[in-house]
């Protein structure tokens, strides 16, 4: 038996694909809704692609609240740098999608582009990773977080001992986890 080729589709996974076997029991309304937020996903991964692009190049969108219009150009007005990967181990790291840091003022913006209510816990470890990974004391900055969504920013100026915690877990967690690793091996 000489099999056919796909070579085009290598690595790739299709939606009823036998690794996420789950949808033979799926009713035609959960298949529905499930596919739904499968696009969702796709489609937030594709704006997040487009919006880093316009901040890399400082190309504003038109002035809107809309929640994509907003972001982009917030992010281009405090030369904020897209899509910033902030490492503390390879055990804790994460990507902020727009990031600045200047005269002692972090600001993190995050867009989200889905309906479910975005928790502010996500910039909060981005902002303790910047200051594990450049030495900054949360202290001695200040802070400004954003998010994005549902044409409405909500804005928090965490304190600086809030920071300095959740850097305190990170640590501690980080050599759990490292410990576990080396009994492993």
């Amino acid at each position: 038996m000489k099999f056919f080729k796909h070579s085009d589709l290598k690595g790739l996974h299709a939606f009823l694909g036998a690794s996420k076997y789950h949808w033979l029991n799926y009713t035609p309304d959960k298949l529905i809704n499930t596919y739904n937020n499968f696009m969702a996903a796709q489609r937030g991964t594709e704006l997040h692609d487009f919006a880093a692009t316009c901040i890399r190049l400082g190309q504003k969108l038109p002035k809107s609240k809309r929640t994509l219009n907003a972001y982009v150009n917030d992010a281009i007005g405090f030369h904020m740098t897209p899509e910033q990967v902030l490492f503390y181990s390879e055990n804790c790291f994460g990507t902020a999608d727009a990031i600045s840091f200047r005269d002692n003022f972090l600001r993190i913006h995050d867009l989200k582009s889905g309906v479910v209510p975005a928790h502010m816990e996500q910039l909060l470890i981005y902002d303790a990773l910047f200051c594990l990974e450049y030495k900054e004391d949360p202290m001695k900055i200040k802070h400004e977080l954003r998010i994005y969504q549902n044409d409405s920013i909500d804005i928090y100026n965490p304190p600086g001992d809030e920071i300095k915690a959740i850097m305190r877990t990170i640590i501690e967690d980080d050599k759990i986890i490292k410990n576990l690793r080396s009994k492993e091996e």
